[in-house]
C-alpha cells in the first residue's frame, strides 16, 4: 500500500518561494502519473502539477511559469518549487496519482502566502 507523506509548507510573503517534498513508501511503480494538488478554504482541490514516469510535466495556468514539479524516483520522492507566490496560492497542498486515488490522499502540507 503507497503512503504519502508532504512536508515543506508554512508562511511567506507574497512573492517568496517555499519548496514542498512528498515522500512515497510502499510499492509506487504501479503509479505512472503523479502530481501535486491544493484544496483552498471553502474552494474544491484542484491539480496544481502534474508528473509522468517519463518526466512530462503539466501545468494550468493560474501556476504556469511560477511552479516546477521534479521528481526524484531514487528517493521516491516528488517535489513542486514554488516561486512568486500570491495570497491566492493559500491552501493545503497534497500529493496524489494522477487521477487521484482516494486511499491515497495524506494529511497535506499547509502553505499561507500572506499580502
Amino acid at each position: 500500500q503507497v503512503q504519502f507523506v508532504e512536508s515543506g509548507g508554512g508562511l511567506v510573503q507574497a512573492g517568496g518561494s517555499l519548496r514542498l517534498s512528498c515522500a512515497a513508501s510502499g510499492s509506487t511503480f504501479s503509479i505512472n502519473v503523479i502530481g501535486w494538488y491544493r484544496q483552498a478554504p471553502g474552494k474544491q482541490r484542484e491539480l496544481v502539477a502534474g508528473i509522468s514516469s517519463y518526466g512530462t510535466t503539466n501545468y494550468p495556468d493560474s501556476v504556469k511559469g511560477r511552479f516546477t514539479i521534479s521528481r526524484d524516483n531514487a528517493k521516491n520522492t516528488l517535489y513542486l518549487q514554488m516561486n512568486s507566490l500570491k495570497p491566492e496560492d493559500t491552501a493545503v497542498y497534497y500529493c496524489n496519482a494522477i487521477p487521484p486515488r482516494a486511499v491515497l490522499w495524506g494529511q497535506g502540507t499547509q502553505v499561507t502566502v500572506s499580502s
